[in-house]
């Protein structure tokens, strides 16, 4: 007795290859809309599913296979006697494998103009039902959701040998991509949502394997990296690797952190990220000079560390750049000239990102912990000028003002406790992920290698006592930025008063844990 198998793709790559093999191996077809129609016109013998059914297909599609001679076919216990008899009884022969992929809704809903009908029509109904019947009757029926899998079932079937660890593979590959199916839709009309700060009590959300890393954060880790589906084109799951070895874990978690601090900023800008911290940040007049004064902040740090621009990096540029060690270089473009200077470093790896382009949806950020997730929305506030509050008697001079600004975004994005210590617009001293602030305060001080008067000082949260700021105006800092909100600010206000020093509350904390 021949077999049946059920074909309804949306992606037909490889299925007319599949068709007619699985016809050569006693397979009869049943197939739907597109699908049959391609399997004809390729010379397949091929059953409508409404000749199986006996019920046109109606309301422009919406249904076609939401049928029992359908959805029992593929259900029914082969080894139970009352369900063989039920489908002999009601003429429900059998279905032995499912073959479906579902409606692009991701491709849809990423278009500029998709419109929300566009949206809702985009989302499948017959296929998930097929997939998930299937999936529930793995042990009787194959069930393939990726082309992938196609030449191996057809092997398994050549061979006679449809193993349970295949049946259970292919069960396991269809549950996941359903339910991630399932969250990309919830996750897409939740960002769009007018109230998308909002989180429901359950919460999913759709996320694609890119890479099998070689290793986590040490050898014994096991460790793959995956994409938001909705990833925005100027975040790091989007950039296009033209060189190098490949990533590896580290690797991504400092190139999101130093992606993450380069787009703060509109003015030429270097990043250098160490451990996913900076160690050395510049702005300067072009690429060259901000690299420059980037190397220079910090030039022990920065070997074997990440590189990250905020404009196109030129051959004078990548002359500089191939002088050391780095393990990643990330800008929005780079000229042919510097391409064929950096790669002639073998193993160094080239990472174009479109920094500029629009983020156009809600960013969360997601924290693992025992038992259970963190989410968040990332720390997007544009700081601005505008918004500090001078509370001393002496007000900023506008290049310490310019300084304290650039101090300030950069503190956001080191790890607490944190301290930022610059100077013309390029880090002198940092100091992060201390458990006592004004350890914090020392390290960035007595890790400056430049003469400090006339620097200033960012850090990322209050000051519980004035012994940070009389540890700065000893080492020569001259204005200093902080959110305040300490019970004991005034006794800082009143240091800053005595020595001369401009102090300005921003009234926004930024822990980085």
């Amino acid at each position: 007795m021949k077999k049946r198998a059920l074909i309804s793709v949306f992606d037909k790559t490889g299925i007319v290859e599949l068709a007619k093999s699985l016809v050569e191996n006693n397979y009869e077809i049943i197939s739907t809309g597109g699908t049959f129609k391609l399997l004809k016109e390729q010379g397949i013998d091929v059953i409508a599913v409404e000749d199986v059914t006996g019920f046109p297909e109606c309301f422009d599609g919406r249904v076609k296979t939401l049928h029992p001679k359908i959805h029992g076919g593929i259900l029914f216990l082969r080894e139970n006697d009352e369900h063989k008899n039920s489908a002999e009884k009601l003429d429900i022969k059998p279905i032995d494998m499912v073959v479906v992929n579902l409606y692009p809704f991701k491709q849809t809903v990423s278009k500029d103009n998709c419109s929300f009908d566009e949206a809702i029509e985009n989302i499948d109904i017959g296929g998930p039902a097929m997939i998930r019947a299937a999936a529930k009757n793995f042990m009787n029926v194959l069930i393939i959701t990726d082309i992938n899998d196609y030449q191996d079932v057809l092997s398994a079937i050549q061979n006679e040998n449809i193993t349970q660890e295949l049946k259970f593979k292919l069960f396991l590959k269809a549950i996941s991509y359903t339910s991630t199916y399932d969250a990309m839709i919830f996750d897409y009309f939740n960002r769009i949502h007018k109230d998308n700060n909002f989180f429901f009590d359950k919460l999913s959300f759709g996320f694609e394997k890119i890479q099998e890393l070689r290793y986590g954060e040490n050898p014994h880790q096991k460790a793959y990296f995956y994409k938001d589906i909705f990833a925005a084109e100027n975040e790091l799951s989007n950039a296009i690797q033209l060189h190098g070895k490949e990533l590896s874990y580290n690797n991504i978690n400092d190139a999101s952190a130093a992606i993450d601090l380069v787009k703060e900023f509109d003015q030429p800008a270097c990043v250098a990220i160490k451990h996913a911290n900076p160690c050395g940040v510049a702005l300067g007049e072009d690429i060259f000079d901000a690299y420059k004064k980037c190397y220079n902040a910090d030039q022990v740090s920065i070997f074997g560390g990440i590189v990250a621009f905020n404009s196109e990096v030129d051959e004078q540029t990548a002359n500089e750049l191939v002088k050391i060690f780095l393990e990643i270089i990330i800008a929005p473009a780079f000229t042919q000239q510097a391409l064929n200077v950096l790669k002639t470093k073998k193993n160094l790896r080239l990472l174009q990102l479109n920094l500029n382009a629009k983020n156009n949806h809600t960013q969360y950020e997601l924290k693992k912990v025992s038992g259970g997730l963190l989410i968040q929305f990332k720390d997007n506030i544009q700081e601005s000028a505008e918004n500090f509050k001078v509370v001393t008697k002496k007000q900023p001079s506008q290049k310490e003002l310019d300084d304290l600004l650039f101090a300030y975004k950069v503190v956001k994005h080191c790890k607490s406790n944190a301290i930022v210590v610059a100077k013309d617009k390029v880090t002198c001293g940092l100091g992060v992920g201390q458990t006592s602030r004004v350890w914090a305060v020392e390290n960035a001080l007595n890790r400056s290698r430049v003469d400090l008067k006339g620097a200033v000082l960012a850090s990322d949260a209050f000051f519980p006592f004035a012994d940070s700021v009389e540890l700065a105006h000893k080492a020569g800092i001259t204005a200093i930025i902080q959110p305040g909100g300490s019970v004991k600010d005034q006794d800082s206000i009143d240091y800053c008063d005595n020595a001369g020093i401009p102090m300005l509350f921003t009234g926004v904390r930024h822990f980085k844990h």
